[in-house]
């Protein structure tokens, strides 16, 4: 059972046992007998199989299981262990014991609440307001059922409410971070060498062709994607972008392209948002060979979704064979790109170029041909082997590269099932293949590091952000959201090692800007492929991965998970050199 499942499975046993307790309170409160002794029985069944799935967190990780083993455990306990003597032996008049039963379902919705609420870290203070509100909501139901709580009572529930609100609530752990400065000290200079290959890219509103439908949507230069934009290594690229109609402004981010941060395009941190009838200039040196694609980062959660997006591509050198791009994307709904047949002549070299600009996972799967995945996020594999009747899954964000030589026979590109590009009649669709494990492809190599500089961990998780004029449920970093998240601070030359933990339900495509990180282990598995540069890799539900790199890249830069709708509501942090 992974961790992932785990966490389910200890959450949806966390409800039923807090539903069984309440409910045989609310049965003994009738005098339904029967019925209140059945739900008490589950109840304490339910109560010792969290006991296993909590060890099991536990040993998983302490991420999994803090506010679990500090909070929800001794609440629970502490409740069965007050109300047990008023339950055994069970009394003539079942509803004399309605109140002990509600106490400890109270005492583990409470609980219950501190994860779903608060999630990690657990603090002083979300437990105190547990017990807080459980002792409370006994002293209510024993008033409502006839009886008076005692003095006792209420000036525990005093007690524990005044401490929690002395020690905070626990929703709010984390001290305000500092601001990220637009104009800091690392800002560096773009190439003043004179510009090889020149683009001009107009942002704004547009109505374009979907699958036969007419879709509102932005766009660069009225199309969706956006012009690719190609160049060679050694030019100099130089791009302006204008802004006619897009009133919440643009940018361009030029997604795993380790550009200098002037260049980075990200709003408030490298540059101001393009707003309408401005440009600005964007100029850098083609030094990566690869895949990569532009978006803009200003309200980048609605303007990649509504189209503001394209591919740029460098090339070592003339293409041999045929090179083809194919970035897949959702829009009003609809898949892009239609269904594309290209004739090619068998033994041709085919390099497929797949981009995955939604926000969500896709998986790819070639038909018709066995394949060699060359290169992942735009960086080269070592010893690619050839694989076939394998599906690959490419995170949010994320580039691969297939090559394979064309057969005499059709080969088709399914995604999701849906074929977007073939040589010929599509064949039949893929069935359930397996999915290839990046980790375990290619062949291995030493890590170029035996000591790190600088540790972090960022645990991804969902939670109550107060910090706004209205409360929301948003998606949290070490517990805080943006831009309340510290920074993580580097000094230039540090061989930084990052830990991302994922403990909600929920997958997060975690992307680093500036550079490309090298994968240790995921699950406390060392990689034992290829070396996985990568700068944007799928942390699913439980998964905790290891990367590292080196800070070689000056500036302030964002460090989010690419579900854009995830990065807006929280889970947007920064990567800051000292």
């Amino acid at each position: 059972m992974t961790t992932g499942t785990l966490l389910a499975v200890d959450l949806v046993l966390a409800v039923l046992t807090a539903a069984a307790w309440l409910g045989g309170g609310a049965a003994a409160a009738v005098r339904r007998r029967p019925l209140a002794l059945a739900l008490a029985a589950f109840a304490l069944l339910a109560t010792l199989s969290r006991a296993i799935t909590i060890v099991a967190l536990a040993r998983a990780g302490w991420w999994f299981a803090a506010e679990k083993v500090l909070v929800a455990a001794p609440l629970s306990l502490a409740a069965v262990a007050v109300a047990g003597p008023r339950l055994l032996p069970v009394p003539g008049d079942v509803r004399s014991v309605a109140v002990p039963l509600l106490f400890v379902g109270y005492a583990t919705s409470s609980a219950l609440l501190v994860t779903v609420l608060h999630g990690y870290p657990a603090s002083v203070g979300a437990g105190l307001l547990a017990v807080a509100g459980a002792v409370a909501a006994t002293a209510v139901s024993w008033r409502a059922l006839g009886a008076r709580p005692s003095r006792a009572i209420s000036r525990v529930a005093l007690v524990v409410a005044v401490g929690a609100l002395v020690t905070g609530t626990g929703l709010t752990v984390v001290p305000a971070a500092p601001v990220v400065p637009h104009d800091h000290g690392y800002r560096a200079a773009r190439t003043t060498d004179e510009p090889t290959r020149r683009f001009t890219l107009t942002a704004g509103t547009a109505t374009v062709s979907v699958s036969g439908r007419d879709v509102a949507a932005w766009a660069f230069d009225a199309q969706v994607p956006g012009p690719e934009l190609t160049a060679t290594v050694g030019d100099v690229v130089e791009v302006t972008l204008r802004n006619r109609d897009i009133g919440r402004g643009v940018t361009l981010h030029w997604h795993g392209y380790d550009v200098p941060n002037s260049q980075d395009g990200v709003p408030g941190v490298t540059q101001a948002a393009v707003l309408p009838g401005q440009e600005f200039v964007y100029r850098f040196r083609a030094d990566q060979v690869g895949t990569y694609w532009y978006h803009t980062h200003s309200v980048s959660d609605v303007g990649v979704r509504m189209g503001l997006y394209g591919v740029l591509v460098v090339r070592p050198g003339p293409v041999a064979g045929l090179d083809v791009t194919i970035p897949v994307h959702t829009l009003a709904g609809r898949p892009l790109p239609d269904a594309r047949v290209e004739r090619v002549a068998a033994g041709t070299p085919v390099r497929l170029r797949l981009v995955n600009t939604d926000s969500t996972t896709h998986r790819y799967a070639v038909a018709g041909s066995a394949f060699r995945v060359a290169a992942i996020d735009g960086v080269d594999l070592r010893g690619p082997t050839s694989v076939v009747d394998t599906a690959v899954l490419i995170p949010a964000g994320g580039r691969y590269d297939l090559v394979f030589d064309a057969p005499a026979t059709p080969v088709a590109l399914f995604v999701d099932g849906r074929a977007v590009y073939s040589t010929g009649p599509v064949s039949t669709p893929p069935g359930d293949w397996p999915v290839l494990d990046p980790l375990s492809y290619g062949v291995a190599s030493a890590v170029p590091w035996s000591r790190f500089d600088r540790t972090f961990t960022l645990v991804l998780d969902r939670g109550l952000d107060l910090h706004d004029r209205l409360p929301r449920y948003a998606h949290t970093v070490n517990g805080a959201t943006d831009p309340d998240i510290p920074p993580q601070v580097v000094r230039l030359g540090d061989v930084v090692r990052f830990t991302i933990v994922n403990r909600s339900a929920t997958v997060h495509p975690w992307h680093l800007h500036g550079h490309h990180v090298l994968v240790l282990a995921r699950d406390r598995r060392p990689a034992a492929g290829s070396p996985l540069w990568l700068d944007s890799f799928d942390v699913r539900p439980g998964e905790v991965w290891e990367v590292a790199f080196r800070a070689d890249n000056p500036g302030v830069w964002a460090n989010h998970c690419h579900n854009l709708a995830h990065a807006d509501a929280g889970m947007t942090t920064h990567l800051m050199y000292s």
